[in-house]
This record gives C-alpha cells, structure tokens and sequence, in this order.
C-alpha cells in the first residue's frame, strides 16, 4: 500500500448516485487496490444527517483503503487539498422547469463550488462534473475557477458512451468487451450524437459488422439519447448505479494508458478541433497517457454526422448564452 492517501472530494455524496459511488471509491476501484484515499463529502445541510448514515455503513465496511472521511455541508472545508473533486450533486429538473431555469438554479452551485475548488484545493486538482446539465455546469465552474487549467476540468459523457457499446453488442451478438473506440459528441441531452460510424467490433468497423445501417443512423442513436428517459420511466429514479459507474470509468480512464488505439469518451475544452467553437465543454473522443490527454485528431464524418454535431454544438453555444450572466467579467 502506497502511504500519502488521495483526497477525494464528492458532493452530493448522500444522493443516489453518491451512495453508490461511495463504497466503489473506498475499495479502490477508482485509484487502485494500494492507493489509501481520505473522502472528503459534502452535502446540504438539511441532509448532514442522512450522510451521518452513509458514513457509518463506510465505516462498518472497514475498507483498509479508507484512511479518513471528512463530512461538511462547507465547499471550501470539503475541496480542502483535494487531488479529485467529483461534483455529483446538483438541482434536479422539476415538473414545468424549462432548461433555462434548471441551468440557471444549477449556476448558483456550480459557480461557488468552482470559486471554493480555486481558493481551497491542491494545485493538481482533477475535477469531474456529473451534475446534469453537466457540460454547461463544468463550464461555469471551469470560468468562476481561472486559476485552474482548463485541462483539469472534465464533464461526463462515459454513461452515455457505455450505453453505446451495450447497445451495438447486443445488435451484434458479441460480447461488450469486442467494442471500442466509442465517443459521444456534443452535449450530455438528447442532442449528443454517439459515433458508431467511428467505432469498432472485434478491430473491425462498426458499419461493416452491423449491415443494418439504418438501425445505425437511426434507432441506435434514437436510444442512447433518451436512454436516461427510459430509465427514469421504468424504474422511477434516474440513473444512480450505471452513473456511478461511469464515474469510476472516466477518472480511470484520465488517470490511466488508454489502450493502443482506443479513445473514450470525455467532455473537455475545446480548443477548436472539428470546428467545435473554443471554450465549449464537449463530448469529444479523448486518449490519455496517464498524466496528460488529447482529443484524437482525424476522425472522418459524413453529412449526417457533421449536422448531428451542428445540432449539439448550437445547443451548447444557447446554454452558454443562458449562463453568461454567472460567468464573472475577468474570467
């Protein structure tokens, strides 16, 4: 076991997708079965007690990764040197809520968090947005936070990606593990565009294993879209574990070699690359060595898919106009 722990920041760490999160970062999934962490969470203060709770079963799981837990309702006591920060938490879209109002309600959080990310955490810090609407959320962070490099921010599209395999394996009859080289552009909505022209089975095209391209162009992209919908529709929460999951994903995938050839699904800044406008916080196809990351360069797209693409960057350009007036002046 490695001696200095890695300080793990959550929030929202009594929520869902929290809870289940939790006992998979304190058995090392995340940073590795020698790597001891201290959790740092943070939660609202009406639900401190609930979190009481979580903290007694992490507790009562005695992990011999788990070298302390921090429990505050305080951002910068909770971000306090923290080498990851994991925003989870967020205001969920209410019944009549238009995007506007949601995105609006989530920049009085996302705006302090980044502020108290900047003031209070280690000068490495790695930070995952998962709060819906998450790229726009990381973007205010991201800008309230300058002090921070870009590069450091990420926002969640892995759930999404990892919905795309499952679905292209069952279509083809072979096992999850033969599908890679799968990214999710633009916006974690109903506008992102998964890339199954790009992707592969087995080292081979997709488009070349599934002669069903129709199914491809449409029913495929069609569910991956609205699979969160489906999700709340048949179960009556929204996604928790499978979010939780894709959460472990991504910051394993930032933190580790991506295979030889293969990329994952990150949302970074962009920097312009396929005509995406810079600054944006978007779904792009991401390699990493370990310590830095790219977006990979070169990938070919027809018609539809540089208009799917179109759609999904007009969003993010809307929602960034909807936020403009939590983005301070000098950032």
């Amino acid at each position: 076991m490695s001696g200095v722990p890695i300080q793990v920041a959550v929030t929202g760490a009594a929520g869902q997708i929290g809870y289940s999160l939790l006992f998979r970062l304190a058995s090392g999934q995340m940073f590795g079965p020698d790597q001891p962490i201290v959790l740092r969470m943070l939660e609202i203060e009406p639900a401190m007690k609930s979190l009481e709770g979580v903290a007694m079963e992490l507790d009562d799981c005695a992990f011999p990764l788990l070298a302390d837990m921090v429990l505050t309702h305080k951002a910068e006591e909770a971000f306090e040197g923290a080498n990851w920060v994991l925003l989870v938490g967020a205001a969920p879209r209410k019944a009549g809520m238009e995007r506007a109002d949601l995105l609006s309600v989530n920049g009085s959080i996302f705006g302090p968090q980044g502020k108290a990310i900047a003031k209070t955490a280690s000068s490495d810090v790695r930070i995952l947005v998962v709060g819906n609407p998450c790229n726009t959320n990381c973007y205010i962070a991201r800008m309230n936070a300058p002090e921070v490099a870009a590069e450091r921010w990420f926002a969640m599209t892995r759930l999404d990606e990892n919905r795309a395999r499952t679905q292209l394996a069952k279509k083809a009859k072979v096992p999850v593990s033969a599908i890679s080289n799968v990214a999710v552009w633009g916006n974690h909505s109903t506008t992102q565009y998964p890339d199954a022209h790009n992707a592969r089975i087995a080292g081979l095209p997709v488009p070349e294993v599934i002669s069903d391209h129709g199914w491809l162009k449409g029913k495929f992209v069609e569910t991956i879209q609205k699979r969160g919908a489906a999700v709340i529709e048949a179960r009556g929460a929204s996604s928790a574990a499978s979010a939780a999951n894709a959460v472990i994903d991504s910051v394993v995938s930032i933190r580790t070699p991506t295979p030889w050839g293969d990329w994952h699904s990150l949302a970074v800044v962009s920097k312009g690359e396929y005509k995406v406008p810079e600054g944006l916080q978007f779904g792009f196809p991401v390699r990493s060595d370990g310590d830095r990351w790219e977006v990979v360069p070169d990938l070919q797209h027809d018609d539809d898919a540089w208009k799917r693409i179109e759609v999904t960057t007009k969003e993010l350009l809307q929602e960034r106009e909807m936020v403009k007036e939590l983005i301070p002046t000098e950032a």
